[in-house]
């Protein structure tokens, strides 16, 4: 349980933003929302900027973390499709140039190498650029984005939209060192290099193996592909088409953009294999319903026993059939029988792991049993310090938004250690609470029910997909969808607000609820609570929230957040304004945050 009336204490908001919690980079979509259903679609990629320094790509390839938590998901079953409405944003919005953050003419003095271009990299030069510093990106390709680039296929992700955001970062005035991979993290630690503090973010670049019998037989190797490396050959024009057969092992979103890609290039008979059912398949399920649309078949509960190899030739592989059982708590797998599926060629995306061969053991870096490196998973600094890692690099394959956020925490430890503070000291988060009551019966804020069906994404038609690679899937909303889609926002960030002391206990706000999510009642424990609603609070993970004491009858005002729509009915027909809508949002730390304007260094 959680009592609502202590306003002075935030974490009593912080389980009502749920989505917004949900997002590693804490970005305010309820806000961004509201500006895009204004039309103000500018505004609303500065907003989520803020956090999310990719908007548009994000908006095109995030795994959504907020949508699970979205509120909208317990009424309809849909939550609200924030990630394709943070692409709107992106794709309306007008030339951003003159909004963004400045490096000073003068710079602080400081040095900072980061290792890669993806988008940890990129967020800690976003964050530091404006604030003085110097930086130095090392980057081993010809060009800025990381796995962004050579790993999501351009009709996820066209290159003019990477090129764009990262483009903003990288004119900055960060100094890139293209085709300049980092051979030996000694050599850049020396004194000559001069640099103040390192960040890694290398990503994982290197791809699992599946070494079963016929793996290295000199007929298979060249038809058999690590995926993750397989993608980058795609992209770097080596690899422009693919055998009729092909089988695609794993059921990641690696594996669906190798199979996707596969279609693209000749394979027009792409099967994918999986140890599982589907309930465990770790690609989201979007990428497997665009899948299934472009004719991609998925085998179920099949483990990989031996590549099929004839006349030095690659014909085929042969799988167990698996039967999964509970067992005490666990699955455990029983062989069926043995099947051979035939076909020419092989791409392996079954993980990623980290790769650290130009990093030396004796530079004080302690690394662990799985050769990873030690990182404190609140400052992102190694055991050696003034060394930092963020993204994949730093505990194994993510997300783009995971990279973002550990980017934007890696800025303030290096800022806090550049200036000679402790980077433990981790700077407070803050919060404000503001009415939105505008008169008797209007509020700032859209407080309608909008019963409406989440928004269909429109896809290009399949012939002209499959005609060149770099033609993009997804067509994005139309305005009219967009409109429609924000509407179904139950505003999170609006919060009922109550004061008890001014509660007559007349049960209007229980009479008019349309949901019956308030209730008066004796206090008891949470569980008989739970059982005296005027609906039954049966999700156990919602908190319910429940006052002090009202003056009356010591009795206590009871409300389930969990079916609140924040209609704000309840404190339009309080006589006494017991209650109020008030908006919350979430004031974060940065590292520009934290020092001074940057027209105060130059």
């Amino acid at each position: 349980m959680a009592c609502y009336t202590d306003a002075s204490n935030p974490k009593n908001y912080h389980k009502v933003v749920d989505c917004q919690y949900a997002c590693p980079a804490h970005t305010n979509v309820p806000e961004y929302l509201r500006l895009i259903a204004q039309g103000r679609y500018t505004e609303s990629y500065l907003l989520n900027r803020e956090s999310n320094v990719f908007p548009g790509i994000l908006g095109r390839t995030c795994d959504r973390p907020c949508e699970p938590a979205c509120r909208r998901g317990r009424i309809d079953g849909k939550p609200v499709a924030i990630c394709r409405l943070k692409r709107v944003a992106a794709d309306l919005r007008d030339d951003i140039q003159e909004y963004l953050p400045k490096a000073p003419a003068i710079r602080n003095g400081k040095r900072i190498a980061l290792i890669g271009a993806g988008p940890a990299s990129l967020t800690v030069a976003n964050d530091l650029l404006p604030i003085g510093y110097e930086v130095v990106i090392y980057e081993k390709y010809a060009r800025a984005g990381g796995l962004m680039r050579f790993n999501i296929p351009a009709f996820r992700l066209p290159v003019s939209v990477l090129d764009e955001e990262t483009g903003y970062i990288i004119d900055m005035g960060a100094e890139v060192r293209y085709n300049t991979p980092v051979s030996s993290l000694k050599e850049l630690l020396s004194i000559s290099n001069n640099f103040d503090a390192i960040f890694v973010g290398s990503g994982a670049p290197k791809g699992k193996e599946l070494d079963i019998p016929g793996r290295w037989d000199e007929g298979a190797r060249e038809k058999i592909h690590i995926g993750i490396e397989w993608l980058g050959s795609v992209h770097f024009g080596h690899i422009d088409k693919i055998s009729p057969r092909v089988l695609i092992i794993g059921v990641g979103n690696t594996a669906m953009d190798c199979c996707r890609t596969s279609r693209r290039l000749g394979g027009i008979d792409t099967k994918v294999v999986a140890r599982r059912s589907r309930p465990y398949f770790k690609a989201s399920p979007w990428e497997l319903e665009d899948a299934d649309e472009e004719g991609i078949r998925i085998i179920e509960n099949h483990a990989p026993k031996r590549f099929v190899i004839e006349n030095g030739k690659l014909v085929g592989m042969e799988f167990e059939r698996l039967r999964w059982t509970d067992d005490n708590s666990r699955q455990t797998s029983t062989v069926i029988d043995t099947v051979i599926i035939p076909c020419d060629e092989v791409i392996l995306a079954i993980g990623q792991d980290n790769a650290f061969p130009w990093i030396e053991r004796d530079i004080g870096i302690a690394f662990d049993v799985h050769d990873m490196p030690v990182i404190n998973k609140t400052t992102y600094e190694s055991t050696r310090r003034g060394v930092f890692f963020g993204g994949d690099a730093a505990w194994g394959p993510q997300n783009i938004i995971w990279a973002v956020e550990h980017g934007h925490q890696a800025a303030i430890s290096i800022h806090q250690h550049c200036q000679g503070l402790p980077v433990e000291e981790r700077p407070p988060e803050g919060m404000h609470l503001e009415s939105t009551k505008m008169g008797l019966h209007s509020w700032a804020y859209s407080n309608d029910f909008n019963p409406s069906e989440r928004s269909k994404m429109q896809h290009e038609e399949l012939v002209k997909r499959f005609s060149a690679i770099g033609v993009e899937v997804e067509l994005g909303f139309t305005p009219e969808q967009t409109a429609t889609e924000v509407e179904r926002c139950l505003n999170c960030d609006i919060e009922t607000h109550f004061e008890k002391n001014l509660c007559i206990e007349c049960d209007a706000c229980v009479d008019v609820c349309p949901v019956n999510c308030l209730t008066i009642t004796p206090n008891a424990n949470e569980m008989d609570l739970r059982t005296m609603l005027s609906a039954p609070a049966q999700n156990m993970t919602q908190d319910l929230y429940v006052s002090d004491p009202l003056p009356q009858t010591k009795r206590v005002m009871v409300k389930d957040e969990d079916i609140c729509l924040h209609c704000g009915l309840c404190a339009e027909r309080c006589p006494t304004a017991a209650w109020d809508m008030k908006k919350f949002e979430l004031v974060l730390p940065y590292a520009l945050s934290r020092s001074e304007p940057a027209a105060a260094i130059a």
